[in-house]
């Protein structure tokens, strides 16, 4: 890319980034900023001035070399020094002061960006730095999200419907076959890709069935009709413990009135959608739901076999449609609908195999633990994945309404511990095929 386009990209990709903050967090007053909606996430405020933190670390002082603007405010936004639920008691900016703080960091960036080479430093090849900052801070947006689905109160966010599903979603067969063979995973060619999704390397698969599309809330209240809640052999030893101990019913937000099952989105309370991909439910549940239906969660590279590879070629794409990044007509992506898409929607976005909706609609739980890749080299720092590795974390892939195009491909990899609900996390399941379907 020319260098005067990609200085154009990135200023879009970081004003994206800024307008949605501010959206975020401009919708409510000043007492439910800087109030703790749940334990399990951070005050708004706190986010909105971390994204501002981070930039000014690594775009204004490791890129530029420019002195810290408010050395003190490095301590108070490092997520690693004070857990979320201690956050609210810490000297943090307020919504002004925060406003102001991180609007100062942007137009000392503004300058940077105008002037500094795109190229000679491995921080600057491709803006990656300033590719990191945009993705950064579209991360946090999503999770400024799931703060505002936690927030009690009158709605302040709205969306349009997404569209109903197409007319051949109730013809799709309910799962599809994938070969067995080899296939690139991961990346070693794309610009703003994170550490965790490097290097390229070849990874043999054997052949198995994946779903055709996310497991549905109709499925899933099947599921629970059926006693999957309360059914021992469903469970593994680590899932029944803390569904006993959190008292699991259903998915997070669900609740049963007057013979019918009901959610609260947004702080509106409608039917649940039979059609919609199933959200909030935690690994557990997922793992449980598979067993019961006699299936299994995809492995990580499965799920990725199935998103990326193309048969035909040989060759891995950037998204399953090809390597042109997303569109409103290839998936739900960048909070346009603030839900799910019906189940089958997005047929121009569909994999090579006709997997559907790979990318958007809700983050996907693999069976997979979070490790690096063979060859993985933690850079710029550490502490974006190499401290996670490790079998506390499950992988999650695919992006959900929530995520911004962005931070979103193929290869991009989410993690998180197999309890939590409160994000926009789904599921669909796999299987090995019989002897007479290879």
């Amino acid at each position: 890319m020319p260098e005067e386009r990609l200085r154009e990209h990135i200023a879009a990709a970081l004003q994206a980034a800024r307008d949605r903050s501010l959206a975020l967090t401009d919708c409510v007053d000043d007492h439910d900023l800087v109030a703790q909606h749940s334990r399990l996430m951070s005050p708004l405020v706190w986010d909105l001035a971390h994204v501002g933190n981070q930039e000014e670390f690594w775009l204004l002082r490791a890129v530029g070399g420019q002195e810290p603007m408010r050395p003190e405010l490095d301590e108070l936004y490092d997520a690693f020094q004070h857990p979320r639920a201690e956050r609210p008691r810490l000297p943090l900016l307020g919504p002004a002061e925060a406003r102001r703080y991180i609007a100062a960091v942007r137009g000392r960036v503004w300058d940077l960006l105008e002037r500094v080479p795109l190229r000679g430093r491995r921080l600057l090849e491709a803006g990656f730095a300033f590719g990191m900052i945009a993705q950064h801070e579209q991360q946090h947006d999503e999770t400024m999200l799931a703060t505002h689905q936690l927030r009690r109160g009158a709605p302040v966010l709205d969306a349009p419907a997404p569209p109903p599903a197409p007319p051949d979603a109730a013809r799709l067969p309910a799962e599809v076959l994938i070969p067995a063979g080899s296939f690139t995973m991961g990346t070693s060619v794309e610009p703003w890709a994170l550490d965790n999704e490097r290097p390229a390397h070849q990874v043999h698969v054997p052949a198995f069935w994946i779903d055709t599309t996310p497991v549905t809330n109709a499925a899933y209240q099947a599921f629970i009709e059926a006693g999957g809640y309360r059914d021992e052999r469903w469970w593994s030893p680590e899932g029944w413990a803390y569904r006993c101990a959190a008292r699991l019913s259903a998915p997070l937000f669900w609740f049963r009135e007057g013979g019918q099952w009901l959610r609260r989105r947004f702080g509106r309370v409608e039917p649940v959608p039979p059609e919609e991909p199933v959200q909030h439910v935690c690994w557990y549940e997922a793992d449980a739901y598979a067993r019961w239906a006699g299936r299994r969660l995809p492995t990580e590279a499965e799920w990725e076999k199935a998103c990326r590879h193309d048969p035909a070629t040989g060759r891995s794409r950037r998204f399953p449609w090809g390597d042109d990044g997303p569109g409103p007509r290839h998936a739900n992506l960048g909070q346009r609908h603030l839900q799910p898409a019906p189940a089958g929607s997005y047929p121009d976005g569909a994999s090579p195999y006709g997997v559907r909706q790979l990318i958007g609609d809700v983050w996907e739980w693999t069976a997979s633990d979070f490790t690096g890749y063979p060859g993985f080299h933690a850079w710029p720092y550490r502490e974006y994945s190499e401290v996670f590795f490790g079998p506390a974390y499950k992988v999650l892939r695919g992006g959900s309404w929530a995520v911004h195009p962005v931070a979103c491909r193929g290869t991009f990899r989410n993690w998180d511990y197999p309890i939590r609900r409160q994000i926009f996390a789904g599921f669909r399941t796999a299987r090995d095929p019989r002897p007479d379907e290879e």
